[in-house]
């Protein structure tokens, strides 16, 4: 059974991505040859182009809950669900110009090879 619980999935891909910062790190040897950077450069790539809709209709969610239910530990419940979803608007703009970003470096990436006979 597949989990759909989108507090789960979040931890999920927060873990995956602490995990890539891992398998990143020269030391550990998993990125050998340009081709490597091209692949986890283009799965990035993918997983923020796919953020703003997250961030989205985590704003819509937001503004669909009923005010009068929603209370607050200090501050008006209205007042704090604005910020959150202006917030969660900036993150989509942000993610599609990291996305942007990526897109450049996945495009820079693409012609490099490796000669495995160059090595010393």
């Amino acid at each position: 059974m597949t989990n759909t619980d989108p507090k789960d999935l979040a931890a999920q891909a927060a873990e995956a991505i602490r995990n890539l910062n891992h398998a990143t790190q020269s030391t550990k040897g998993e990125l050998t040859y340009p081709g490597d950077a091209y692949k986890t450069v283009a799965s990035l790539k993918l997983l923020t182009q796919r953020l703003p809709q997250s961030f989205e209709q985590l704003a819509g969610f937001l503004e669909v809950l009923a005010t009068g239910a929603v209370t607050a530990d200090y501050g008006a419940p209205d007042d704090h669900l604005a910020e959150a979803r202006s917030g969660l608007g900036s993150a989509a703009i942000i993610a599609e110009t990291l996305a942007g970003h990526l897109d450049r470096a996945h495009s820079a990436l693409a012609p490099l090879g490796y000669d495995t006979t160059a090595e010393a």
